[in-house]
């Protein structure tokens, strides 16, 4: 896998790596339409317009609205990765595979099966305060897996977690199709998990990388 250098401002909207009519009936069309062509592209936009904002704070000394274009950093920036990691984790109905070796390895470890994983994550995932994630990490700081809820895109952030499967449950992710059910959602979404890519993003955080989209 190679990495990229970025360059400021620089970053693109990834394609979705299958049709949007593809997650259905799980997902439809429209919402996966508007969710990855309106608003991941608007993380993106912010992302890069807090960087060339930097970057030219930088270069004039002129930290005025430093604290307010750092947040946009945290914010769009955090969006972006987690929206960019949610598409590859889904696949359709029936073609994510079985979860992999090092992934019920490592599940089994911890959690102590992958039926007592999958409790927690929905419950965590459905019980995120507002507009949030639930986010599976793979935590180098002690060589194990972990379940986090993400407020927003970056609030209660576990440092050095690197995420390996995540659920959207801002509102836009689902309303269209569920309304409030946001569990109905949630147990749902579970069956669309591409479990060959959570087993691929596992491999890559114990190796310390993040890869957003795959070569």
């Amino acid at each position: 896998m190679l990495h990229m250098y970025v360059l400021p401002g620089m970053h693109k909207l990834p394609p979705l790596p299958y049709d949007y009519d593809a997650l259905e009936p799980v997902i439809s069309a429209e919402t996966l339409r508007l969710h990855h062509d309106r608003h991941h592209k608007s993380y993106v936009d912010g992302l890069n317009r807090a960087e060339l904002y930097l970057e030219e704070a930088r270069r004039t000394n002129d930290i005025e609205y430093i604290k307010y274009w750092e947040n946009e950093l945290a914010f769009n920036g955090s969006g972006h990765i987690l929206h960019s990691i949610y598409w590859t984790v889904m696949s359709p109905l029936g073609m994510g595979g079985m979860p992999g070796p090092r992934t019920v390895y490592h599940v089994n470890r911890y959690f102590g099966g992958m039926e007592a994983m999958k409790r927690q994550f929905v419950d965590a995932t459905v019980n995120v305060e507002a507009s949030g994630w639930g986010v599976l990490v793979w935590q180098p700081a002690w060589e194990r897996l972990e379940i986090l809820q993400a407020e927003k895109h970056q609030d209660l952030t576990q440092w050095s977690g690197i995420p390996i499967l995540v659920c959207d449950v801002w509102e836009h992710a689902y309303y269209l199709d569920y309304q409030n059910r946001r569990a109905d959602y949630v147990n749902n979404w579970w069956q669309l998990i591409n479990w060959n890519e959570v087993e691929r993003r596992l491999v890559a955080a114990m190796n310390g990388q993040v890869q957003l989209v795959w070569d």
